[in-house]
C-alpha cells in the first residue's frame, strides 16, 4: 500500500449536512476499495487564492490515507462528477 494525500475545496454554498456526506462518500470510497483512512481534518471555509466558478470562498477537507493504485484514480473520477466539488488535489507522499 502506498501513502497519499487528498484535498479538496468545496462550494461554500453546500449545507453542513451535505458536506459531512460528501466527506463520508469519499471516506467510503477508499475503504470499499480496500484502503485506510488515517487522518481527516477540515480546515473550514478559507477565502480562495483566485475566484473559481464565480466563488471567493471554499470549504477545505484534507485528508490523509493508505490504499492501493488503482483507488486514486477512483477517486478522481467521483471528484469530477460530483456538483459541489470546486478543485482536488491527490498527492502520492511515498515519493
Amino acid at each position: 500500500m502506498r501513502s497519499y494525500e487528498t484535498i479538496f475545496i468545496l462550494s461554500p454554498e453546500i449545507n453542513d449536512e451535505l458536506k459531512q456526506s460528501l466527506i463520508q462518500k469519499f471516506k467510503g470510497i477508499i475503504t470499499e476499495n480496500g484502503g485506510e483512512v488515517t487522518n481527516v481534518d477540515e480546515w473550514g471555509k478559507r477565502k480562495l487564492a483566485y475566484e473559481i466558478k464565480k466563488k471567493n470562498e471554499g470549504y477545505y477537507v484534507l485528508m490523509n490515507f493508505n490504499a492501493d493504485i488503482n483507488v486514486p484514480h477512483e477517486l478522481e473520477r467521483n471528484y469530477k462528477i460530483t456538483d459541489g466539488i470546486l478543485r482536488y488535489l491527490i498527492v502520492n507522499l511515498d515519493k
